[in-house]
């Protein structure tokens, strides 16, 4: 399999392109236009001079990245992962369009065990009674762009689905609530070089519930979008997510 890298600069670009090496699929050339150079890898600022063709485009830059990554995959008609998080509902409107044309696996995180944590999230939100207080504690390193995160967004999304009663989603709190039975708090920590770790609790009168996931290298990701990639290769025109790539 070839594939091209957008953001390939970055740590999980770099994370990206060593995970492929060790599988056999061929980085046949990056997109950055933060960086100009890698060992034996093309680089581009933008999607305009790429002359490369791949199986599979992964992006793991910035959302202001999106409309190029797009634009690239749209004209060649290649299947696109997207690692990214923080797009814009406008953003997502687009995504949504391109995936009529080509096929789009999307997901705010690429590991395995964090959409599992998702299905038990669900089954929780469905089995306890009403009364908990549902807070989520999500912790990135000091260079992350967005707080909080897709990830947490994602659970928080996950429990809210599976409620009779959905709930606002609170990001932090500030001076005093009387509400919180309503909300889900979802609170985030910045520091360090922390991979990422999502906590979620169920907080009743004399029991609280704790389901948590730390990532101890940022490998576990780059391998999930891989995996994302290989399902793509043959797959029709829809916008796909981890859900289908462990169900399939």
């Amino acid at each position: 399999m070839d594939i091209i890298i957008w953001g390939i600069g970055g740590k999980m670009g770099a994370m990206l392109t060593a995970a492929a090496a060790a599988r056999g699929i061929r980085v046949v050339c990056g997109v950055d236009k933060f960086s100009t150079g890698c060992v034996n890898i093309k680089i581009y600022p933008s999607q305009d001079k790429i002359t490369e063709r791949a199986d599979a485009v992964i992006d793991f830059s910035r959302p202001d990245a999106l409309a190029d990554t797009l634009a690239y995959c749209l004209r060649t008609v290649t299947p696109l992962v997207l690692c990214t998080t923080g797009y814009s509902a406008a953003q997502e409107n687009e995504i949504k369009t391109a995936s009529k044309k080509i096929p789009i696996f999307k997901s705010a995180n690429m590991s395995v065990g964090i959409n599992l944590i998702s299905a038990w999230l669900k089954q929780a939100a469905k089995t306890l009674p009403e009364g908990y207080d549902i807070e989520i504690i999500e912790k990135h390193h000091n260079q992350k762009v967005d707080a909080p995160s897709g990830t947490a967004l994602l659970l928080a999304d996950a429990v809210n689905s599976a409620l009779p009663v959905k709930k606002s989603v609170v990001t932090g709190r500030n001076g005093a609530s009387a509400q919180r039975g309503s909300e889900i708090g979802v609170h985030a920590v910045r520091g360090g070089n922390i991979v990422g770790d999502h906590i979620v609790q169920f907080i009743g009168k004399e029991e609280i519930i704790t389901i948590e996931h730390n990532a101890l290298s940022r490998s576990v990701f780059a391998e999930g979008a891989l995996n994302a990639a290989k399902f793509l290769c043959g797959k029709n025109p829809s916008l796909y997510n981890m859900n289908d790539l462990i169900d399939g």
